[in-house]
């Protein structure tokens, strides 16, 4: 196993891109409350679709190569999908039924201790012991966010699930990130999320029910596929690819901040004392360990030229 691997350049350009995917983590939880109601596999399944013509549009514009999976790499993206996609989404939609949007965003919160561990072992490296010392903290802190909002058993449940998710999302983009980069992650992940939510649309429920949704819901649906999945999903595996999935973990604590402040703009009150030590406790996490020596993930050499592939059209 390595101990160390070059040093990541740019801290702060390096973790612009994932707060950023973050914020509009913690702000897609409220924005999934217009959903409740909706056909949720249905619903999905044109968000990822219409976010797959994106990335594609957007990744032609930028002229970058969208490799082919090959082997194994076919088990991880379908496992990204699976979990980070259709798992997850369901978990936030049907959890925001029992449970504040917040909460859920707090569990999500909680996936720095997961990655920490977990994300270095993948990386073939050892954990850092900053990052260990920073996960429970920045964890804490969310928890104090919203960790008195309201929710029963079932939203706790949902709220475990979205937790599993949210970790499998970065967890299982390691192995394939060295080769496919953000960019080749980011599609064939999100169009394989879009064909398991088509299939299970098909088995479950029925497309013309997408009829029944109002001018909100496709509002709400637009969002999610441009901000929440083209946009987010890029930057968030650029600052995983960058600095490694065990200090990228920890800007998930910026979530439940994110979901508390879009949550008092849209009519959910002014944040209580609470809120504020929680933003206070989650800064001083992250600044404990993002700060110092960086290790970056493990890098391999470029794929030869010859394996790469156009992107699709």
């Amino acid at each position: 196993m390595n101990t160390s691997a070059p040093p990541a350049s740019g801290t702060l350009r390096d973790l612009a891109p994932g707060t950023i995917g973050m914020v509009l983590l913690g702000g897609s939880v409220t924005v999934s409350r217009s959903l409740i109601h909706a056909p949720v596999f249905a619903t999905q399944a044109v968000r990822y679709a219409v976010a797959t013509l994106l990335l594609l549009a957007f990744a032609r514009v930028a002229r970058v190569t969208v490799l082919r999976p090959r082997g194994r790499e076919w088990l991880w993206l379908a496992g990204i999908a699976a979990t980070g996609l259709v798992l997850f989404n369901v978990a936030v939609v049907r959890g925001v039924e029992h449970a504040e949007p917040a909460v859920i965003a707090v569990a999500v919160a909680s996936v720095p201790i997961l990655l920490g561990v977990l994300g270095p072992l993948l990386e073939r490296r050892r954990p850092s012991r900053r990052v260990l010392w920073a996960a429970p903290v920045v964890m804490a802190g969310a928890v104090l966010v919203e960790g008195t909002g309201r929710t029963d058993a079932a939203g706790v449940a949902w709220a475990a699930l979205a937790l599993a998710c949210e970790a499998g999302f970065t967890l299982l983009a390691v192995p394939v990130l060295r080769r496919h980069g953000p960019w080749g992650v980011s599609v064939h992940a999100v169009w394989l999320g879009a064909v398991m939510l088509g299939v299970l649309t098909l088995l479950t429920g029925r497309p013309s029910d997408l009829l029944a949704l109002g001018p909100t819901q496709w509002a709400a649906v637009g969002y999610l596929a441009v901000m929440v999945t083209a946009v987010a999903f890029l930057l968030w595996y650029r600052t995983v690819a960058a600095v490694g999935a065990g200090r990228a973990g920890l800007l998930t604590g910026v979530a439940p901040l994110a979901a508390a402040a879009i949550g008092a703009c849209t009519g959910g009150g002014v944040p209580g004392l609470p809120v504020w030590l929680g933003l206070v406790v989650v800064v001083a996490g992250l600044a404990a360990g993002l700060t110092g020596p960086r290790r970056g993930p493990v890098r391999e050499r470029p794929a030869p030229q010859q394996e790469r592939a156009p992107a699709s059209p």
